[in-house]
């Protein structure tokens, strides 16, 4: 069995490339010191900023359609270079992949939907989804979590953050079966890693002006694993004495999500139980077409839905709440500094569910996608949301 983990481990290093994985063990704990927020790129001579854009699966097309009517609308100066790229539709392939990975490498800046995952083995364990984060090291995913106005749930006024190590962890595609009927899947946990995410999570709550980190973990359990990582973060918060630090285990903190999330503020965590947690908190404050999210490496940013779904029971039937995608194209511009733009959509976006009018189905509502996207273009020149 050491041997086929020997085996693996070499062949996840290979996967990665020399040169990234050389780049990755030589980089040094700063590299976070970037706010989450790589290097704007600079507009093209016509003014205007080139973005990749894979629409994904389910209703991926459908939301990025909506994107781009609103931005047509209002006049938004960006030209999005658009790939089609999917498992489950027979549009996936290395060469499809290396074409996406090309764009977003030279754009730096990309917006994409949901690439669905079958679960069949197929004799490949890393989905393209995974095989993205990688080779562009997105390490770090963020997503706010806020309450909308004028959309009422059993918890209003809420405001966190959660973070998410997305590159390794039990996402690290190292499964084997030892012996007939044996399944092995190997948790990977660096120091390196876990030290960078959490140095992410603390640079994150001081240049927005947060109180309070909570690192979320299993370390009762997985002591070696989790016990690495909680201690990487602890060590980090020393470096952050006016910032608060707590730890929580994931399962009590499901709870506590659940029973009062005021207590939380910003939260940082190994892959799984982000990607769990994501979605809990997405339910908490409306489902998962209304909140944003967004991937971060030190070069590249990837802005996206926070909870990914493809929704594929939605598809074609003109149904699918394109909140979440148009709040992440939001968040898009401000990374571009199209602080104007980006707050003209934000404020439509609000103001539209605030006045309660037009609401698609998860939100109570009967209005389709494209009542929604007209609504939110009728709103766009009007007064900020107070």
């Amino acid at each position: 069995m050491a041997a086929a983990l020997r085996r693996s481990v070499v062949t996840l290093v290979k996967d990665l490339g020399v040169p990234c994985w050389q780049q990755l063990a030589s980089r040094p704990l700063s590299v976070s010191a970037g706010l989450f927020s790589p290097e704007t790129p600079p507009a093209r001579a016509d003014g205007t900023f080139k973005v990749t854009m894979v629409p994904g699966d389910g209703v991926g097309p459908e939301l990025m359609t909506a994107v781009k009517d609103v931005f047509k609308a209002g006049d938004i100066p960006v030209e999005f270079e658009e790939f089609h790229l999917s498992e489950v539709q027979n549009m996936a392939s290395e060469d499809k992949l290396e074409q996406v990975l090309t764009s977003m490498r030279n754009n730096k800046v990309a917006i994409k939907g949901k690439i669905h995952t079958p679960m069949e083995y197929k004799g490949e364990l890393a989905s393209y989804e995974m095989k993205l984060r990688r080779k562009l090291d997105l390490f770090a995913n963020v997503v706010h979590v806020n309450s909308l106005p004028g959309y009422n749930t059993r918890h209003n006024n809420l405001d966190l953050v959660i973070i998410r190590e997305q590159t390794e962890g039990e996402y690290s595609s190292l499964e084997h079966e030892s012996v007939s009927g044996v399944i092995e899947c190997l948790k990977i946990i660096t120091r390196e890693k876990s030290r960078r995410i959490a140095k992410f999570a603390f640079d994150y709550a001081t240049k927005k002006g947060r109180n309070k980190v909570t690192a979320v973990h299993k370390a009762n359990i997985m002591k070696l694993g989790d016990g690495l990582f909680l201690q990487s973060c602890a060590e980090v918060a020393q470096l952050y004495p006016k910032i608060k630090y707590e730890n929580i285990i994931i399962d009590n903190c499901c709870m506590q999500l659940v029973q009062n999330p005021y207590q939380f503020d910003v939260l940082v965590m190994p892959n799984l139980y982000g990607n769990i947690i994501d979605n809990l908190a997405a339910g908490l404050v409306g489902g998962a077409g209304v909140v944003p999210g967004e991937s971060y490496s030190a070069e590249y940013a990837v802005f996206e839905t926070g909870a990914r779904h493809p929704f594929a029971q939605a598809v074609g039937r003109n149904i699918a709440n394109p909140t979440a995608m148009l709040l992440s194209a939001a968040n898009m511009l401000r990374h571009l500094n199209l602080e104007y733009h980006s707050q003209m959509i934000t404020d439509a976006v609000k103001r539209v569910i605030k006045q309660g009018k037009v609401r698609t189905r998860d939100l109570g509502g009967y209005c389709t996608t494209g009542d929604f996207v007209h609504a939110v273009v009728e709103n766009l020149r009007h007064k900020p949301v107070h």
